[in-house]
């Protein structure tokens, strides 16, 4: 019987022994970042360069081969040329490793003989018991084992899973993502795709209770079929959002010599999305705009948003973000208004939905307006401004500002509804922050993201309602 899923590939995602085949000390080279990114990231286990010619790399003692470990080998990197990768790949059946990462290039992405030579890999694995990333990769990121070997930096920690089928732009987007304070479990450069396929990591990551959602970056599929059930399968667990590349002809063309894949119907795809369940998007960032929220937030009953700002510029264009997807920004009724005005500054509008508090200045006056908005049964969402204010240091301000966002940091669980912030991206530190963060609250610098925020959480919970 074949092992789960989530077995045969742990040697993957959380190895406790790694060996680098093709170590460099040549700073720049694939040997070498795969070594000194594992070190500088703290991956837990233990690391073997394999490297004929020396003793020892980046301070690590060095192995002529595989062979040559005395230890278990869950995991192999392979950076050395495509032609010399079929040996390499036997010697790691013969020590009985059961993973790898082909990160090296060279195979079907060429042409017919690198084709060739990429069959030859995956015969060899398959019939050795290795599941192996790639070819033609840039390494992936673990964050239970913090093994790293694809990123300059460490990526912020959260539940946000994302499968990439390109190196660079994958790297690039969640970067990008990073930057913003997206936080996540793991990501993975796939490649060609050779062995393990978009749906084998799917499957995978459905399994994983650290994978709150999964972002995929797809050029083509190699198992159509196979994907679409278990994706459907998976989005009954958690959500799964897609970004197509080669939607056009020609950039389906590109993808053919990227990662020798062939796009096929963009309308095809586009309706297999939407009978599996898959959100997609057709901007690559706004995948992660979605994905924050999905990780932390509960689910909305239906797509009625409050909206609550400082100013009338943001209540605005907030306004029109949720529109225009399709949100409802609901006129509240008159008991509601009344106590909301009881609160506000005497300039303020009144507040029928969205909410300006017209600067006032008073973090407190934030936290009630949103218990009464929690409350209220016509609301099933709250998007709002965060209480934050820079370079305060008076003791009393602090205290009402700790008590303003414990409060509204309890909304989602007490009232089974989302809370999505709005703040500059300069706010987006210190104790109050980092308070509310924890407790799981999303944040977002302009209205356009909060509304795609919101749209996801009110998106999948049609799908989970629809049963798909």
């Amino acid at each position: 019987m074949p092992k789960p899923i989530i077995e045969e590939l742990k040697p993957l995602f959380l190895p406790e022994s790694i060996a680098i085949i093709g170590a460099s000390n040549t700073v720049g080279k694939w040997g070498n970042v795969m070594v000194t990114r594992p070190v500088q990231s703290g991956y837990r286990g233990r690391i073997y360069p394999i490297n004929p010619k020396e003793e020892k790399i980046y301070g690590i003692k060095a192995y002529p081969t595989i062979l040559d470990v005395s230890d278990s080998v869950d995991l192999a990197i392979f950076t050395i040329p495509a032609v010399m990768v079929p040996d390499a790949m036997r010697d790691c059946v013969k020590k009985n490793v059961k993973a790898g990462v082909v990160i090296s290039a060279g195979f079907a992405e060429t042409g017919q003989k690198g084709e060739a030579l990429q069959n030859e890999i995956a015969a060899i694995a398959k019939d050795g018991g290795i599941r192996f990333i790639g070819p033609n990769c840039m390494g992936f990121w673990s964050s239970p084992v913090r093994l790293n070997t694809a990123f300059h930096f460490m990526p912020e920690p959260g539940g946000i899973s994302f499968v990439s089928q390109s190196g660079t732009m994958g790297g690039y987007l969640l970067e990008t993502a990073n930057n913003k304070g997206y936080g996540f479990n793991s990501f993975l450069s796939v490649g060609n795709q050779a062995d393990l396929s978009m749906a084998d990591y799917v499957e995978y990551l459905g399994d994983d209770d650290a994978t709150k959602v999964i972002v995929l970056y797809i050029e083509g599929l190699k198992d159509a079929i196979r994907f679409l059930q278990k994706a459907r399968e998976v989005i009954k667990k958690k959500p799964i959002i897609v970004y197509k590349a080669g939607r056009t002809e020609s950039g389906s063309r590109a993808t053919m010599s990227h990662t020798a894949s062939i796009a096929g119907s963009d309308d095809v795809f586009e309706s297999a999305c939407r009978q599996a369940g898959i959100i997609r998007t057709y901007d690559v960032i706004h995948a992660f705009d979605l994905a924050e929220a999905l990780s932390k937030q509960p689910l909305p009953r239906g797509n009625r948003v409050a909206i609550v700002s400082g100013g009338g510029g943001h209540c605005v264009v907030s306004t029109d973000a949720c529109g225009v997807l399709g949100l409802d920004v609901p006129e509240l009724d008159a008991e509601t208004i009344r106590k909301i005005e009881k609160l506000l500054l005497p300039h303020a509008p009144v507040p029928k939905n969205p909410v300006d508090m017209a600067a006032d200045p008073r973090p407190t006056t934030l936290a009630k307006i949103l218990t009464i908005l929690a409350e209220y049964p016509g609301i099933d969402a709250i998007i709002a401004s965060s209480p934050f204010f820079r370079d305060v240091t008076e003791p009393k301000i602090v205290r009402k500002l700790l008590d303003t966002v414990e409060t509204l940091s309890e909304i989602p669980q007490k009232y089974g509804k989302p809370l999505i912030s709005m703040t500059h991206r300069s706010n987006m530190q210190g104790i109050l922050f980092d308070f509310m963060k924890n407790k799981g609250i999303p944040f977002y610098e302009f209205p356009e993201e909060a509304a795609r925020a919101a749209y996801g959480l009110y998106r999948y919970s049609q799908i989970r309602k629809a049963g798909l």
